[in-house]
């Protein structure tokens, strides 16, 4: 927000210069990101008086004019202006002036043969405005006494301040105004506030205006007040100064009105048409209402956009038919214009997350007024505002009050106001220590009395049974929005007392962090991942499908339209994220990604941390090997790499064939078990969804549940590495082979050929598959090496031959293989 120096001493009592006031204002969290002196704008401009002008003789535009600036000889400048003329008090930069809003120095030139010692300036050459249609004269608007000759223009035109550029917190809604700076100004510095005095008598009402609120939670209270007998006309330069000030443009004096008491109050005021009005109501009673849209309504605003609305979207109705954007932007039908003789002003308070939703339903619109809502308005202080407003149209439009109607649903806080306990010992334990003189001390009562009381709240108190200090503090209206909890109001005393006051040396003891074990793990699995070439993907919660099963968690108030559930699964995101980086022509990305997924279930909301990739395409860089041509990853080369990630965190995953995904190759697909706990699956994108997808031949996906690996890591005989004596002694091999049925896993093939193989056994492998010729229909070949070892002597046929039978009779028994050796 844009904070002009001379309106705010209006307000407060402040003897700061300007940068001291926006350091004071920064350290107490409002920071000011800029100064604009705007003395620079027009510093060698003066009053002048134009004493003759007569027509160019070389050019049909220009004037030549003699101008009496005060000094010793009249100046003769030339001048394009259409409206200059003999007679007028004009703004002249003198020679040597610079103009920065227009970058130029004013030096002595010749125009068109004609000598020019200065310029007549417009407003626009001032920084005043964007357009000017001519020179700027005195004594036609704002100042019906001319000034004398010889003065400087700036404090004229308000070019004699001070621009501070303040943001604030988004829970500081009071500091959206003026008001609200002037009122954290005096607490900072102790200067006296001097806020404006109303009178906010009621209004009375009558029947040819009334409010019909449908939603009240959404518009706790509305007031309409009927002003008759208006007359629009610009608003004062001293009106028009202070909306230019704060970035808004002037447009008539009722809605300057409203635009200024939003800036120094923080309180949205719209202005309709009255008559307008009743044409659209089709009486000469106005019903105004609020209610939400219905489906196929439309409304054109005063940006002159045709909005379609929806259900989220608040309206101002006039017997039921839309006329404003509740909140955000008034309607187009029944805007305020030069014709405008009686008016309808609109105060209310709308709740921040219906204005908020209404009008991101209409592609992220926003306003001035949108933007206060959004953080709330301060209840206490709507009458206040109104009455203002109506002060300020009366005294600049003329008209007079006809009547008033309220519907007014808003908690009563001015008499029930929030009560919060505050204890200087927890305030103490929070902040810590104070620099006393170099040395530490604490904040005292007499601070916390002073600082709190200072923000407008009154205290009382008390000593606990602990004879510890308590304070009742009893909390503003205007702060009602912010100030909730204690540790609220212990914000409030650090940042008034001033965050540098406080120590800034480490506790004289400190513990050396470290990381919780999970975090561990989490970092040996990422960098296993790492190893085999995955890169690491991080993506938004948001699902990429929208399921219509019911199972996804959707969002109450999403960002945005097509982000409006929570993903259940990882794989479409890595799919889409490898589908981008190939059509941008960076090639496959293999990646994985930890991340959490969202569902429901008989209990409620669920949140699972699970660990997903994707594989895929030609990992290679040249390929002058294979003429050109991309080798995609096999299937077995793609399992390999998640086997040895397994293999380096030592996890004894088991493969079994599954059908059940339909976005798999049916026929390459496993679900992975860990101890006879289920932990995902591995598999093949089934070609058709590839196809539609534009990928490589073959894509590879997993998604694996993340609980039962920590958990399995986190055992504390796997934790600590214990070393395993190895064999000196050579190993012994044995192959066999045989033919099996395809269907038979060869998980349980090989879990069966260790249990039977005993101590002895070091390995199982399987080093051949054939299908096809010589082969019976139904079954594959297969070829396994069993590698036996003993730690203490060297093996002998004596040895391995019983337990290499007990294998082939485990295979012919239980399998019903046939044994080809």
């Amino acid at each position: 927000m844009y904070i002009a120096l001379n309106w705010l001493k209006e307000l407060v009592d402040c003897q700061l210069d300007p940068e001291t006031l926006a350091q004071t204002l920064t350290l107490a969290g409002f920071e000011v990101e800029s100064i604009e002196d705007r003395s620079t704008w027009a510093d060698g401009v003066v009053v002048g008086r134009v004493l003759t002008r007569i027509q160019h003789p070389n050019a049909d535009k220009l004037s030549v004019c003699t101008v009496d600036v005060g000094g010793e000889e009249p100046l003769q400048i030339v001048c394009g202006a259409a409206n200059v003329r003999a007679g007028i008090h004009v703004a002249v930069a003198t020679v040597g002036t610079y103009l920065p809003k227009v970058d130029l120095k004013i030096k002595p030139a010749k125009l068109r043969g004609e000598k020019s010692e200065g310029m007549i300036c417009s407003l626009s050459e001032l920084g005043l405005t964007k357009d000017s249609e001519g020179i700027y004269i005195f004594g036609e608007s704002e100042h019906p006494d001319t000034p004398a000759i010889g003065t400087d223009v700036r404090p004229l035109l308000g070019l004699d301040d001070v621009i501070l550029d303040l943001s604030s917190t988004a829970n500081r809604a009071d500091a959206l105004s003026m008001v609200g700076i002037a009122r954290e100004v005096a607490a900072l510095t102790g200067g006296a506030l001097k806020l404006p005095t109303v009178d906010a008598s009621p209004i009375a009402n009558q029947p040819q205006l009334t409010v019909n609120v449908s939603e009240v939670q959404a518009c706790p209270v509305y007031s309409a007040t009927l002003i008759e007998g208006i007359q629009i006309a610009p608003s004062p330069d001293w009106l028009q100064r202070r909306l230019q000030a704060a970035g808004i443009r002037p447009i008539n004096n009722v809605v300057d009105v409203t635009n200024y008491i939003l800036l120094e109050w923080g309180q949205p005021l719209h202005a309709f048409d009255a008559a307008k009005l009743q044409a659209i109501s089709g009486s000469q009673t106005i019903a105004m209402g609020v209610r939400l849209a219905e489906k196929g309504e439309s409304l054109k605003t005063l940006d002159g956009q045709a909005r379609q609305l929806n259900v989220q979207n608040l309206l101002i109705t006039a017997s039921a038919t839309p006329v404003a954007l509740a909140g955000v932007m008034g309607g187009e039908s029944t805007e305020v214009s030069t014709g405008t003789q009686n008016i309808v002003l609109e105060a209310a308070i709308f709740d921040p997350v219906a204005v908020r939703k209404s009008a991101r339903s209409q592609g992220g619109m926003r306003s001035e007024a949108s933007t206060r809502y959004e953080r709330g308005v301060n209840f206490a202080e709507l009458e206040t505002a109104t009455h203002r407003a109506i002060e300020l149209i009366i005294q600049l439009a003329g008209g007079k009050i006809v009547c008033q109607d309220i519907s007014d649903r808003r908690p009563n806080i001015t008499l029930q106001p929030r009560s919060i306990n505050l204890r200087l010992e927890r305030l103490n334990q929070i902040l810590g220590p104070i620099d006393d003189d170099g040395e530490p001390g604490e904040i005292t009562t007499e601070d916390v009395e002073r600082t709190l009381t200072a923000l407008g709240c009154q205290l009382t108190a008390t000593l606990n049974d602990k004879e510890e200090t308590v304070w009742d503090v009893v909390v503003p209206p205007y702060r009602y929005r912010d100030l909730e909890r204690e540790i609220d109001l212990i914000e409030e005393v650090a940042r008034l007392y001033g965050y540098d006051r406080f120590m800034d040396t480490l506790p004289s003891e400190s513990a050396a962090g470290f990381l919780s074990l999970d975090e561990e793990l989490l970092r040996q699995i990422r960098a296993a991942f790492r190893a085999v070439g995955l890169n690491e993907v991080v993506q938004y919660s948001y699902a990429i499908e929208k399921l219509n099963n019911g199972s996804q968690v959707e969002i109450i108030n999403p960002m945005f339209t097509e982000y409006a559930t929570l993903r259940s699964e990882l794989i479409s995101g890595l799919i889409q994220s490898f589908q981008t980086n190939l059509a941008q022509g960076n090639g496959a990305l293999p990646g994985f990604e930890i991340s959490k997924i969202f569902g429901r279930d008989e209990t409620g909301l669920t949140e699972t941390d699970v660990l997903a990739g994707i594989l895929g395409g030609d990992a290679g860089i040249g390929r002058w090997t294979t003429g050109g041509k991309p080798q995609p990853l096999t299937w077995y080369e793609a399992k390999g790499m998640l086997d040895s990630v397994c293999h380096s965190l030592k996890i004894p995953v088991e493969y079994q064939a599954v059908r059940s995904d339909p976005k798999l190759h049916p026929g390459r697909t496993a679900s992975l078990w860990l101890q006879g706990q289920k932990l995902g699956y591995f598999g093949q994108l089934h070609p058709q969804l590839r196809q539609e997808k534009d990928l490589p031949a073959a894509v590879y996906v997993f998604q694996l549940n993340l609980d039962p690996i920590l958990n399995y890591l986190a055992d504390e005989e796997r934790l600590v590495p214990v070393f395993k004596n190895y064999s000196t002694y050579p190993a012994s091999d044995r192959d066999l082979a045989f033919f099996a049925p395809i269907e038979l896993s060869l998980a349980d093939i090989q879990k069966s050929i260790a249990k039977a193989g005993g101590e002895l056994l070091e390995a199982v492998e399987v080093f051949d598959e054939y299908r096809g010729a010589n082969v019976p229909d139904g079954q594959r070949s297969l070829a396994i090496r069993s590698i036996y070892r003993a730690p203490d002597r060297t093996l002998t046929d004596a040895d391995v031959e019983p337990l290499q039978q007990k294998i082939r009779d485990v295979l012919v028994e239980k399998f019903r293989v046939t044994l080809r050796s």
